[in-house]
């Protein structure tokens, strides 16, 4: 696995590059704009090639997020529209940054219910595809079921993706906080979990993971992460997932609360240290 954090990119995209070097990421995620926010910059030329010529350099990957307001599944005509504008923009600035994909919140349906809430999804995605023809992948984040979202369930996730018109543009983030909080793994029942994962075909999908502990109980479907070892998976649970090799080969972001990006270094050295210790 390649281990790594969230990084800004408020001043630029080769300084964030550089910043995620320093802390020893092999990996980083980056906000494609403001995750509060729809309309944002187009990414600068030449500041992607610089970006992505330092990210060859050191190694490093890539996953590009998109704003946390996007709703895939919103009954609004002018919000959908904004949505997959602003959606577009961000899978373009992800493709420029050279990121292995876009991550993306599952819908929610806002009242309408879940057939509803599915539909309007696929019906947003089909126009988004159609809308951005260039090669990132769009990632699916599962969710930890607050208030109508949808996609807490991996079934779900494939669900949307065989309906969608264009499948292999699809493919999947996990988040380690979320589908705890949803109650859909224990750790002393990964490998299970893994196993059923592979055998509805979701894991070959899966591009990039959140490695979050949980600040509240298994199944409490409370999105608020946790320091690793410090929440409800703790210690042993993370130790867990990271010494299962379901993650080998794909970039591993951490997003626990911090209050400045240095933070994360002595942290992804924690999850290394978890890796090498006897269980």
């Amino acid at each position: 696995m390649k281990l790594g954090c969230h990084i800004s990119i408020s001043k630029g995209f080769p300084q964030a590059v550089e910043n995620a070097h320093k802390l020893g990421c092999e990996s980083f995620q980056f906000f494609t704009k403001n995750p509060r926010a729809f309309q944002g910059k187009a990414a600068d030329p030449e500041a992607a090639a610089r970006g992505r010529a330092l990210m060859a350099e050191y190694g490093l990957v890539a996953v590009a997020h998109a704003p946390y307001i996007t709703n895939l599944s919103t009954p609004d005509p002018e919000l959908q529209a904004i949505s997959i504008a602003s959606l577009k923009q961000d899978l373009e600035n992800a493709e420029a940054f050279g990121a292995v994909g876009c991550v993306c919140h599952m819908g929610k349906h806002v009242g309408e219910g879940e057939a509803y809430g599915m539909s309007r999804m696929v019906e947003t995605i089909n126009r988004l595809l159609e809308a951005y023809t260039g090669p990132c992948l769009l990632l699916l984040e599962n969710t930890a079921g607050q208030g109508s979202e949808l996609g807490t369930h991996l079934e779900q996730l494939m669900e949307v993706r065989s309906r969608v018109e264009q499948p292999k543009r699809i493919a999947f983030c996990f988040d380690t906080c979320h589908a705890f909080a949803a109650g859909v793994y224990l750790p002393e029942e990964w490998e299970a979990f893994v196993a059923h994962a592979r055998e509805i075909g979701y894991w070959e999908l899966l591009k990039a993971v959140h490695l979050n502990d949980s600040k509240f109980e298994h199944g409490s479907r409370k999105d608020r992460h946790a320091n690793l070892g410090k929440g409800f998976i703790g210690e042993a649970g993370i130790a867990a997932l990271l010494r299962s090799g379901a993650f080998d080969g794909l970039p591993v972001v951490l997003e626990t609360p911090v209050k400045d990006e240095a933070e994360y270094g002595p942290e992804i050295a924690y999850a290394r240290s978890l890796l090498q210790r006897d269980a």
